[in-house]
């Protein structure tokens, strides 16, 4: 029976192992690919009239090496690459091109980890490209532009957000690990390792901050709550002070009082910058989400009913869920109500946030869509089969339907990238 068991095992490597090899061709492609698009936004001109390569990019490293302004931790790496490169941004193009593929594999940690499967597979890693491609759920009806209509988790045009993405992930992959024992015990260097991951997150782009200390202040006051002791809730709060003394820091170089920039309260000012119908456009940007949404509160009696029995995926999942939706909800609040005052009050800098948390709930909702697949009917509910029958037909319609939402998603997002290499704007319409 054992040596039967090897067989198996070793037919389901074989069967695996040529589509790894082809995800990991795909993504050394990808990688290739963003390389030649870093590349070509770092050398155009600033010209505002210029729409080839449009991006951040030149605009940043400009700040850094002739204006010596460090208003972010990446113009110390910027200025690092662009001297050890001959006064060249290929470092930095290469750098950039690391850190997006970086971020597709620490994607794929994270869904492997919430889906408790131990060895990545094709299934995994096309799981983590497909989230690293797709795009808001184009409408034209809502909003002609394909990126600045709508708000995207996926973007190839600023590199800090770039890097504080690949730092997020990084960080939530610990605070996961953290989690699971923090109630119990801390240790000195568990804590030094997450509070650093915090200041230079922070220190790159502070909207992440921003997003998740809200909802981690949340989550730590119901576990004081519910039983955790005082001491436990305080060591876990008090990692993310140091990186609040970032945000201060940035405060100050970006909206001192020689600056002329400041913050006001403007609801949907940002949403409708470029959208027809705003409120539309976002309930697109959130599709994929908000059908995954609608399925998991069909099946709630199914998730309860694991939660009981001890399933612990199911339960730790449903917590990460939770954990995202709120993260998505602060940010929501955050870029729907704040605006920027001055100069940069049409470049939506109270978005970012926003946007990874969409990228992030993203992520957490395709690990809840794939636990849907599998809805016994015993759970949904005793006694009345038939509408234990009619709940379980509506939860496969909107697990489907999900499916069908990802699909067109993943299609905006590989069209768009492509029109992007071809060097054309991120204000492409159609």
């Amino acid at each position: 029976m054992e040596k039967e068991k090897q067989k198996i095992k070793s037919i389901s490597k074989n069967r695996t192992g040529g589509g790894l090899g082809l995800m990991w061709a795909l993504t050394a492609l990808y990688g290739a690919a963003c390389l030649y698009l870093y590349y070509m936004q770092s050398i155009q001109p600033m010209d505002y009239n210029n729409r080839y390569f449009q991006s951040d990019l030149p605009y940043h490293i400009s700040m850094i090496v002739e204006d010596g302004w460090y208003y972010s931790f990446t113009a110390y790496a910027y200025q690092a690459l662009y001297d050890l490169c001959g006064k060249t941004t290929v470092g930095i193009a290469v750098f950039l091109a690391a850190v997006t593929v970086a971020s597709l594999l620490l994607t794929e940690r994270l869904l492997r980890r919430m889906a408790d499967l131990q060895d990545r597979n094709w299934a995994t890693m096309a799981a983590a490209l497909t989230l690293n491609l797709m795009m808001p759920f184009y409408l034209k009806w809502a909003g002609s532009y394909r990126y600045v209509s709508y708000q995207s988790g996926n973007l190839w045009h600023n590199s800090t957000y770039l890097c504080m993405r690949l730092l997020a992930l990084a960080a939530l992959l610990y605070y996961q690990k953290l989690e699971e024992d923090y109630r119990e015990k801390i240790t000195v260097r568990q804590w030094v390792f997450f509070s650093l991951l915090l200041v230079v997150c922070t220190g790159v782009k502070p909207s992440f901050l921003t997003v998740f200390a809200p909802v981690l202040a949340l989550k730590l006051l119901w576990d004081l709550c519910h039983g955790t002791r005082f001491r436990q809730v305080f060591l876990l709060g008090l990692a993310v002070l140091p990186a609040c003394g970032v945000v201060l820091w940035q405060n100050m170089v970006l909206f001192g009082a020689d600056t002329g920039n400041g913050m006001t309260f403007d609801p949907w000012y940002t949403f409708s910058l470029h959208a027809l119908r705003p409120k539309l456009a976002v309930l697109c940007s959130l599709a994929f989400p908000l059908a995954v949404l609608g399925a998991s509160l069909l099946a709630v009696p199914r998730f309860e009913a694991g939660r009981r029995s001890g399933d612990k995926r199911g339960f730790c999942l449903n917590r990460a869920y939770l954990f995202s939706l709120l993260m998505a909800l602060v940010g929501f609040a955050e870029a729907l109500c704040l605006v920027e005052t001055g100069g940069r009050s049409r470049d939506g800098n109270f978005l970012w946030g926003y946007l990874f948390a969409i990228f992030w709930l993203q992520v957490v909702s395709l690990v809840k869509w794939l636990s849907l697949r599998n809805v016994d009917i015993m759970l949904l509910g005793r006694g009345d089969n038939s509408m234990g029958r009619v709940r379980l037909a509506l939860i496969r319609i909107a697990y489907i339907l999900a499916g069908f939402v990802l699909l067109y998603q993943l299609w905006c997002g590989g069209y768009f990238f492509f029109r992007l290499l071809g060097g054309e704007t991120y204000f492409m319409m159609g």
